[in-house]
């Protein structure tokens, strides 16, 4: 279990202002399914969604049911990033709901805005602010809500285990993400996580240091894999990711990858070592 990972059923699950409406997507990457946040201030009547999910028509007209049960009206569509099992769903939803969607990348939007860090995004009296997150993808973003001192991360910090690196991520920016959500944990006392897949996290301090800690682990056996000999990914894989499903190993080339990358933007790759 995952440090500060909250156990019970996760559709349904989330704070005074976030429910979240779990996909049908279950996988080995997306854990249980695509984490679906439909956020609205009490009382009112629009909602933000956050990460429509894949582009499931039952799972869409759910989303838009959970806003219609609260006499709610879906205003807003935002992406935390374009991986599909986050974005599909949204030009489907946005035609559901009549709402934009907005997004770091321009090809995922639908409307006139996009996504910046620094933005605040305002539903209903409902403020939701937007952290630049990279790493896990060049366009990850996080959502801080501060009414309920929890944060919105994507697949930047999952329920349980750990985010991929993936093509177009870096895992400089991943490592500077990491320290800009355990900064924000500390300036603002944070109670929860709520990833994009997998269950809430009750222990942001916690959870952040673990993620830091375990990065620095694995650049270390990294390190000591090109150390014995090791020269590529598929070499390194086999033996930093023993413990790991084989299923797995695929994904984990995508992070052997990215800390090649890492080590060679420092100056720590002797010759012939590729990825």
């Amino acid at each position: 279990m995952t440090t500060g990972q909250v156990a019970g059923p996760i559709d349904g699950s989330g704070t005074s202002r976030a429910r979240c409406v779990l996909a049908p997507n279950p996988s080995m990457m997306t854990l249980d399914g695509t984490n679906t946040w439909l956020i609205a201030e009490p009382g009112s009547t629009t909602a933000i969604v956050i990460d429509p999910g894949p582009d499931d028509e039952k799972h869409l007209q759910r989303v838009r049911a959970a806003a219609a049960d609260r006499d709610q009206r879906v205003t807003e569509i935002v992406l935390t990033h374009r991986h599909l099992d986050h974005s599909a769903g949204a030009p489907r939803l946005a035609e559901l709901t009549g709402a934009p969607v907005r997004a770091v990348d321009p090809d995922y939007r639908l409307g006139s805005e996009g996504l910046t860090a620094g933005d605040v995004l305002t539903v209903g009296g409902c403020e939701l602010h937007v952290v630049a997150t990279p790493g896990h993808t060049a366009d990850s973003v996080s959502l801080y809500l501060p009414a309920d001192g929890v944060v919105l991360t994507g697949d930047t910090v999952l329920g349980r285990g750990t985010a991929v690196i993936a093509d177009d991520g870096s895992l400089s920016d991943y490592l500077e993400s990491l320290h800009r959500l355990r900064l924000l944990a500390d300036q603002t006392g944070l109670g929860t996580l709520l990833p994009g897949h997998g269950p809430l996290l009750a222990d942001p301090a916690g959870v952040l240091d673990f993620y830091l800690a375990h990065r620095a682990e694995r650049l270390d056996e990294v390190r000591a894999a090109i150390a014995a000999g090791d020269r590529t990914p598929a070499e390194i894989v086999p033996r930093v990711y023993a413990a790991v499903d084989q299923a797995l190993w695929p994904f984990a080339a995508l992070s052997v990858r990215a800390q090649l990358r890492y080590l060679a933007d420092h100056g720590e790759l002797p010759p012939g070592v590729t990825w």
